[in-house]
């Protein structure tokens, strides 16, 4: 399969690139680390102006109409420099599950804001992200021309920021999906800050109101909704992985050509190579998996065997790829304040947030079995 970009998608990669790169050091992630957000909103504003949180708005809506594919170029342009804006659960877990199920109200209300960098928003995925058959943590009940939802949600990424959290209910009916206001009568956000510095509070519904309108997709409609989220979440994760992953191995191949050990060059030595080498091999698996997946999400194709792989080379190779890279740091690897040590933490987060890589291949494997026995 050749997956070579489109001169729309390079033009993608290109700008976004140039944005980071213009905005982004060790120094000013840091800096906005010690904050109480730990959002840099200059940098949010920066990608705005250049139509770039827009990429998956509809076009009549002031967007640019593309898909997950260009939101993952995005993303692995953002995890090369670990800026800390909340691309990820505003633009897919939120963003992208609007413009794909959102009553036309619904999408001129919160996506034009998205592209023009006046909304933020997230979604609640961790508890049913966790196996296949689990359940939402959340029930709902109707009440009058809405609903009425009780449950607590554990690390809903940048929560504290979002407009609107989009929360997968249990109903008699099935599931549906609704549109939350996480500073809403009823909810409450405990702050919690994850491996990686960044704040994905806790969220509690007690007798939380969601009106008529504020109901993304309802049952029995909710079940594949939520199956289809997932899985464009856990491609986003994969596309920040391979980006974090890359940029972590260029530094390291830098670190190791500069640094000397008995008068010769770190990386002159068989057991650096072949490290760093596997850690390489280990990249390209993640990325062509990663593109197979984004490229069957776009096209309408059966996605789930695509994301399982691709899930699974994520969370498996991108955790190995920045254990290397830290390794070969030696003891600077270690330094809480050297910049390396800041992809490890992002690297271990992602792994953590993809899920278990066992989970992912027993999952795989019932899929493949399923598919023989079709």
């Amino acid at each position: 399969m050749d997956f070579s970009l489109t001169d729309e998608q390079e033009a993608v990669r290109e700008s976004a690139t140039a944005v980071f790169a213009g905005a982004v050091d060790a120094d000013r992630v840091a800096a906005v680390e010690a904050t109480e957000d730990r959002v840099d909103r200059e940098l949010w504003s920066a990608l705005a102006a250049a139509d770039l949180l827009g990429l998956a708005v509809p076009t009549e809506l002031g967007g640019g109409g593309l898909g997950l594919t260009e939101l993952c170029l995005l993303l692995e342009a953002q995890g090369a420099c670990l800026a800390p804006v909340p691309l990820w659960p505003t633009l897919v877990l939120g963003g992208l599950a609007i413009a794909r199920f959102g009553s036309p109200d619904q999408q001129a209300r919160w996506l034009p804001a998205v592209a023009r960098g006046e909304a933020f928003l997230s979604a609640a995925l961790a508890e049913v992200a966790v196996r296949p058959t689990a359940r939402p943590a959340v029930s709902a009940r109707p009440a009058g021309a809405g609903w009425v939802l009780t449950g607590h949600l554990l690390t809903v990424p940048q929560a504290h920021l979002a407009a609107r959290v989009v929360v997968p209910a249990e109903s008699d009916a099935g599931v549906l999906l609704a549109l939350v206001d996480p500073t809403g009568r009823g909810a409450v956000l405990e702050r919690a800050v994850t491996t990686n510095r960044e704040v994905h509070p806790h969220l509690r519904l007690a007798e939380a109101e969601v009106a008529e309108e504020d109901v993304l997709v309802g049952p029995p409609d909710g079940a594949a909704a939520l199956r289809w989220l997932l899985q464009a979440a856990w491609t986003g994760l994969a596309a920040l992985a391979v980006g974090v992953g890359e940029s972590a191995l260029e530094q390291t191949a830098r670190h190791l050509n500069e640094r000397e050990q008995f008068g010769r060059p770190l990386s002159t030595f068989q057991g650096v190579k072949l490290k760093a080498a596997d850690a390489a091999i280990d990249l390209e698996a993640m990325r062509v998996t990663l593109w197979q997946a984004a490229w069957r999400l776009d096209t309408g194709r059966e996605a789930a065997e695509a994301v399982a792989v691709a899930q699974w080379q994520a969370s498996e190779r991108g955790q190995r790829v920045v254990h290397a890279t830290q390794h070969l740091h030696g003891g600077l690897g270690a330094d809480v304040s050297y910049p390396i040590h800041r992809y490890f933490l992002w690297g271990k987060q992602l792994e953590l947030m993809l899920g278990s890589p066992t989970t992912h291949l027993a999952r795989l494997g019932r899929l493949v079995a399923a598919g023989a026995r079709a």
